[in-house]
């Protein structure tokens, strides 16, 4: 256990908890063991998403993803039924459509989302670890 090892571990978790949303917890302790990082800190970082986050990360890794891809500030309902117009001239609307609609914006979001999210993890762990090393190096040295 090491700075850089649990500062790792987190990224990994955080990446892994925003790009993937079924199986994160053992893609991230495969990982983290490949690259050397902190296995508790990958496992337990992941659960950044959790059925209390879940909705609200993902409605705003969808809204990022239009944004960046231009879809402006459509609703969601907007988007899927705009999309499935356009695609389809079937009365019938299968959920592949409402997928599709909503998926190139979603992925292109949280994928977004977990580059920044890993970065910022692993920079943030670094620097809170520094922090706390200094202040107790500091308070062992006054007395």
């Amino acid at each position: 256990m090491n700075r850089r090892g649990v500062a790792l571990g987190v990224a990994i978790g955080v990446f892994f908890g925003f790009l993937i949303p079924v199986a994160q917890i053992p893609i991230a302790a495969v990982v983290a063991v490949w690259l050397r990082g902190n296995i508790v800190a990958a496992v337990s970082s992941t659960l950044i998403t959790n059925p209390f986050t879940f909705a609200p990360i993902y409605l705003l890794g969808y809204r990022l993803g239009a944004l960046i891809l231009g879809h402006g500030d459509v609703p969601l309902d907007s988007a899927v039924a705009k999309q499935v117009a356009e695609q389809s001239s079937s009365i019938l609307v299968t959920w592949s459509d409402k997928f599709l609609a909503v998926g190139g914006p979603l992925f292109v979001g949280m994928s977004l989302m977990a580059v920044v999210g890993a970065f910022v993890a692993y920079f943030g762990v670094l620097g809170i670890w520094r922090l706390f090393v200094s202040y107790e190096w500091r308070r062992r040295h006054r007395h």
